[in-house]
C-alpha cells in the first residue's frame, strides 16, 4: 500500500511497506526552513509518530540540498522573531517533532546540510548520505549560536576537538570525511541514497516492534546520562520486559532468523 500526503506541497510523504519517506520540497531555496516549511516538516512528523502503519521513516531533500538551514532572508524580514526562545533549546516545536517521533528515523543527506540543515540532520537516528554530500556549521560565520542540539550532539559523535573545528571555522566537508569520522553510517552513490535508506528502514520494519521501541528509548535516554546508571535502568528495564515474552514465539521468530542469517 502506497499512500502520498503533503502539507502544502512544502513536505512530500510517501507511505509503502510500513516505511514513510519524506522528502523537504523547497529545492529553488535550498529547502531553506521557512516558518511554513518548518511547521509542515512538524506537521508530517506528527502524523507519522501516530500512525500504526509506519515502522520507520526516512528524511531527505529535494534538489541539491538536504537543507541549506533556516531561511535567513525571512528571518531579517522578521527581525529575528524565529530565533526567540520558544523556537530553540530541547522545547523547541521543531526539535521535539522528531525527538518525539516514535519511529526510527533515517536522515538521507542528498546535498548541502549547513547550520540549521546540520542540526535537522543530528536529530535523526543515523544517517546515509549521497557522495555529493556536504555539512558545515557556519554558525559563528553568521553569528548564531546552535539551538537545536548540535553544540553538544556534534562532539558526541565526532569528538570534541574534531567538533571544535567543524563548528569554529565554519568550514565544509565532504560525505567521505563524515564517515570516517562516525557523523554517518554509509556513503551511496546520488542516484542509490534514497533506496539504501529506504532498504535500511524496511530492515527496521521488519523488527518486532515493541523491543525495538524499547531498545530506541534506552539508547537515546541512555546517551544522555553516565554509563553507571545508563547500565541500571537497561538491567531494570530488560528485567521487566523480558520475563513477559512468550518463548513460544521467540522459538518461531529464532527459525526466521536463522534463515534471515542464511541469506544474508
Amino acid at each position: 500500500m502506497t499512500a502520498d500526503v503533503s502539507t502544502d506541497q512544502l513536505v512530500l510523504v510517501d507511505i509503502s511497506d510500513s516505511v514513510a519517506l519524506v522528502t523537504l520540497n523547497r529545492p529553488q531555496a535550498y529547502n531553506a526552513l521557512s516558518h511554513a516549511m518548518t511547521a509542515a516538516i512538524i506537521d508530517a512528523f506528527t502524523a507519522l509518530s501516530a500512525d500504526d502503519a509506519v515502522r520507520a521513516i526516512v528524511l531527505t531533500g529535494k534538489g541539491k540540498a538536504f537543507t541549506a538551514g533556516v531561511d535567513l532572508k525571512e528571518m531579517g524580514a522578521d527581525g529575528g522573531k524565529s530565533m526567540n526562545a520558544d523556537n530553540l533549546g530541547t522545547d523547541a516545536p521543531l526539535v521535539r517533532a522528531l525527538s518525539d517521533c516514535s519511529k526510527p528515523i533515517i536522515g538521507a543527506i542528498n546535498g548541502f546540510a549547513v547550520t540549521g540543515g546540520f542540526e535537522l540532520a543530528l536529530a535523526c537516528d543515523y544517517l546515509y548520505a549521497a557522495e555529493s554530500a556536504r555539512f558545515a556549521d557556519t554558525h559563528a560565520r553568521v553569528g548564531l549560536v546552535p539551538g537545536w542540539g548540535l553544540s553538544q550532539k556534534l562532539p558526541r559523535l565526532v569528538g570534541i576537538n574534531r567538533a571544535r573545528e567543524i563548528s569554529f571555522t565554519g568550514n565544509y566537508f565532504s560525505a567521505q570525511q563524515a564517515l570516517d569520522w562516525g557523523l554517518v553510517n554509509c556513503v551511496c552513490k546520488d542516484d542509490e541514497l534514497v533506496e539504501k535508506a529506504l532498504a535500511s528502514a524496511r530492515d527496521i520494519a521488519d523488527t518486532q516492534p515493541e523491543a525495538l521501541r524499547r531498545i530506541r528509548d534506552l539508547m537515546n535516554e541512555g546517551w544522555e546520562m553516565d554509563l553507571g546508571s545508563a547500565l541500571q535502568i537497561e538491567g531494570e528495564r530488560s528485567g521487566a520486559y523480558n520475563s513477559t515474552v512468550s518463548f513460544a514465539e521467540m522459538e518461531q521468530r529464532l527459525a526466521e532468523l536463522k534463515a534471515r542469517g542464511r541469506r544474508q
